[in-house]
């Protein structure tokens, strides 16, 4: 049975693009996976903790030596791992913040790159995965734009689900999404593309 992973990144939920976007996705996900499994990560209701010196611990020791604390701080990376693991496809729909991603998506980031779980000696070890990439942006970010070069997201995104063995990655980039009613010119411009991307 197939399934999908959605991670969605926006604070702004009903009036936000990239989670509109991501709807449209899931629905042509839906209909063209029939039984399929949808798992929705909001990174807006986790409350991730940033990594500190117990998640360290407990990244890089053995389980049987990990304090109290350290089993505690590396818990809801495992989770995030093991959701992650369990996806066929991956759908993370963000917005970009000051050319890059929100400290939320950072944040889910540093807990699912773990040396000797999602990457070993710099080869990733979640293959086999496909991963859509909805980026919504209040300017516009496309090729041939003089602001193209300032979008680090794309390529940070790009960099870091390919060391973790995802390298089948789909960037859709839905600029200019503060045209229109609250982005509503974006979802009916991106709209048609996210539904292919879908069904792929």
């Amino acid at each position: 049975m197939s399934s999908l992973l959605a991670i969605e990144v926006s604070p702004r939920y009903a009036h936000s693009t990239s989670r509109k976007l991501s709807s449209v996705f899931i629905d042509g996900w839906r209909a063209s996976h029939p039984g399929g499994t949808v798992v929705t990560r909001d990174l807006m209701k986790t409350n991730l903790p940033f990594v500190d010196m117990p998640w360290i611990g407990g990244a890089f020791t053995p389980p049987e030596q990990h304090s109290t604390e350290s089993k505690a701080a590396i818990k809801i990376s495992d989770e995030l791992i093991a959701e992650l693991k369990a996806a066929d496809r991956i759908l993370i729909a963000t917005p970009m913040y000051n050319f890059s991603i929100p400290a939320a998506l950072k944040a889910y980031i540093d807990h699912i790159v773990r040396v000797g779980v999602t990457v070993s000696d710099n080869v990733g070890l979640l293959t086999g995965k496909k991963a859509t990439i909805v980026l919504a942006t209040g300017g516009d970010f496309s090729p041939g734009s003089p602001v193209e070069g300032y979008n680090l997201a794309s390529g940070y995104l790009r960099q870091v689900l390919g060391f973790i063995g995802i390298k089948d990655i789909e960037i859709i980039l839905a600029g200019r999404a503060q045209a229109g009613g609250m982005g509503e010119t974006a979802v009916e411009q991106f709209g048609a593309t996210v539904k292919l991307a879908a069904a792929a």
